[in-house]
């Protein structure tokens, strides 16, 4: 498919620009997306604000970034339409983490590991345009009765569960959840649906903690904000308090704050298991009372991106498992993706999650 393109083009630290571009060609292997919906992820804020460097040789762009992404099929490579796989007009979800199914750790099923991993909006051009390519193998087609918007969680979504099925919570255990961004509050769902007794939300905004409680928190606490009626000084004391000294079962941290991280270790129990899912800054080191730690037989376990779970996420977003409409607070054209960028980062009316619709 031939012709131009509008997209948001990042070239380096806050300097993105709206331009006309032509639309991706495709190899045998790829599909051409026609992108409905992307959402804004807070590591493309990162790169906006060149807090991170998107891996590209030199670390900046030009690159398109945006990798949270639904659409429509409008062109397929030979080798899916040998293969029978998709035709224009699908329905898609777009996995942008696309491994080589060729290396050493694909061949183990590490593909999340793959030696020669690309991403749209990170290695290579991403959704914040109207035309994306992508990998047939990181395409899976939209139930009929999932929307654009909700596919856009997909990908998100998919991250979480890896995280949450690494916790193995088992029916009726307290668990923490540390953060209460929009990945944190689809943890408290899963949570529960998984099984958990009860359910604590740990924050430092309260209208996020109050969506969290909206989304089925039975707890939330406030470990910043001393104005505010759901601080607590002391966490560990107070999760003492509501599991009669028991503290948590199982915690998980959808943040990169060491500090939230220690915490979480610091108010798990015996044979607890805590995972580390925030991407922490490359220097960053934990420190934790090795001998606490050891004698109560805990656990910690990282999740990285989410091998093998897109199917499960899938079906748990059909069967209405976790409600993902209800967090979008903001829907932005994308002429203003770089504004509602820079409200992200300044927490501009109280946002949650701001996905950009491609018209």
């Amino acid at each position: 498919m031939k012709g131009k393109m509008k997209a948001q083009v990042f070239y380096d630290a806050e300097n993105m620009k709206l331009e006309e571009v032509d639309i991706p060609q495709i190899s045998p292997v790829e599909v051409l997306v026609k992108v409905k919906y992307v959402g804004i992820c807070g590591s493309d804020v990162s790169y906006y604000f060149g807090w991170s460097p998107v891996d590209t040789p030199t670390g900046k762009g030009p690159i398109i970034l945006g990798h949270e992404f639904t659409g429509e099929v409008v062109e397929v490579g030979d080798v899916p339409k040998a293969l029978g796989l998709f035709k224009p007009g699908d329905r898609v979800v777009v996995n942008p983490v696309q491994n080589c199914n060729a290396c050493y750790p694909c061949a183990e099923g590490k593909t999340h590991c793959c030696s020669n991993m690309s991403v749209n909006g990170v290695t290579k051009d991403g959704a914040f345009a109207e035309y994306c390519s992508a990998l047939y193998t990181g395409l899976f087609k939209l139930p009929d009765d999932v929307s654009y918007s909700d596919g856009a969680f997909i990908e998100p979504l998919a991250c979480a569960v890896n995280g949450m099925n690494k916790m193995e919570i088992e029916s009726g255990q307290f668990v923490a959840v540390f953060g209460p961004g929009a990945i944190g509050v689809m943890m408290v769902q899963m949570a529960k649906s998984m099984g958990a007794g009860k359910v604590l939300l740990v924050g430092t905004r309260d209208y996020r903690l109050e969506m969290g409680k909206d989304s089925g928190a039975d707890y939330i606490i406030n470990t910043l904000d001393k104005d505010s009626p759901y601080y607590e000084g002391d966490l560990k004391a107070a999760v003492e308090e509501l599991t009669s000294g028991k503290l948590a079962d199982r915690a998980i941290v959808p943040t990169g704050s060491n500090e939230a991280f220690e915490l979480a270790v610091e108010i798990c129990g015996n044979c607890s298991i805590i995972v580390h899912f925030g991407l922490p800054e490359e220097e960053a080191k934990f420190c934790i009372p090795a001998l606490s730690f050891h004698t109560m037989d805990k656990q910690i376990r990282s999740a990285w991106l989410a091998p093998g779970v897109w199917p499960q996420t899938l079906s748990m977003v059909k069967e209405g498992l976790v409600d993902v409409s209800s967090l979008v607070t903001h829907t932005v054209s994308l002429e203003e993706t770089g504004t509602a960028i820079e409200s992200l980062r300044d927490k501009k009316n109280n946002p949650l999650k701001v996905q950009v619709k491609i018209d």
